[in-house]
């Protein structure tokens, strides 16, 4: 299947998460242009994670919006000489498959699993599971992560830790294939109408391509931006990208379906 052959795509996801996307575009022919706008470092202080991991019993909930989430408590505690397992108490939430099935790939087994891949999907997952009055939830998270899921669950009842675990921050080296500087090629491309479309997986990688390329570039209608989910598609809304594609499923291959039958 080459419906997107001919089709210059960029992705914008961190260099070491963007591989399933980069191959459900590739399998679609898309030419695929790897520019990460961003990167996940895990936080040096893991001294508070440490301690609440330290009696697993306390917790009702243990709840994963991300897979960066999964991959930096896993490899913390593996750090402290533990192993992820010790994570299968049958009470752990995941945001979405993904995040599932990176759990199951540590051997933690999932309890709750969002049908929606939002702070909401799993506010809702929980308050459908009911029992969240007096319950304790811990949530490793990003810094700065959205406040909707703990207010919502604290709204319930529940006494909610959260405990950011690593940060999302601007890419600042030089992307593959841009050899101009950060983004400099990549916007000329763009206003030379060479670029077909530019994937956002995250509201931080629509503020880290609008730093690679500039607020005019970014605003300038001269590509289609593709999002992951609501959240995402507003932060590209508020950056004047207005030629926006959603996809229908969270996820790569969501994505990549969506640009599928952009272009089709």
């Amino acid at each position: 299947m080459s419906v997107l052959r001919g089709r210059r795509i960029v992705v914008t996801r961190a260099r070491d998460q963007a591989e399933g996307l980069v191959r459900s575009l590739e399998a679609l022919g898309a030419d695929v242009i790897a520019a990460p706008a961003i990167r996940i470092e895990p936080l040096p202080d893991d001294a508070a994670l440490r301690s609440a991991l330290a009696d697993l019993s306390r917790w009702r909930w243990i709840v994963f919006t991300s897979q960066n989430a999964v991959h930096v408590v896993c490899d913390s505690m593996r750090g402290w000489g533990l192993q992820p397992t010790a994570l299968a108490t049958g009470n752990v939430v995941a945001v979405g498959p993904k995040t599932a099935s990176a759990l199951g790939r540590e051997g933690v087994k999932v309890a709750l699993v969002a049908e929606e891949t939002t702070a909401e999907g799993v506010l809702a997952a929980l308050t459908d599971a009911g029992g969240l009055a007096g319950a304790r939830v811990l949530i490793p998270c990003a810094q700065g992560a959205r406040e909707v899921l703990p207010q919502g669950l604290r709204a319930a009842g529940a006494a909610v830790e959260v405990i950011p675990v690593y940060v999302t921050t601007q890419e600042t080296g030089n992307p593959k294939g841009l050899p101009d500087g950060r983004g400099k090629q990549l916007a000329a491309d763009i206003l030379q109408g060479l670029i077909d479309a530019v994937t956002f997986t995250s509201p931080s990688t629509v503020y880290g391509f609008v730093d690679m390329v500039g607020a005019e570039v970014a605003r300038s209608g001269q590509f289609a931006a593709a999002v992951i989910g609501p959240v995402t598609a507003q932060a590209a809304r508020d950056a004047g990208m207005r030629d926006l594609v959603m996809a229908a499923r969270s996820s790569a291959e969501g994505l990549a379906e969506a640009l599928a039958r952009r272009f089709a």
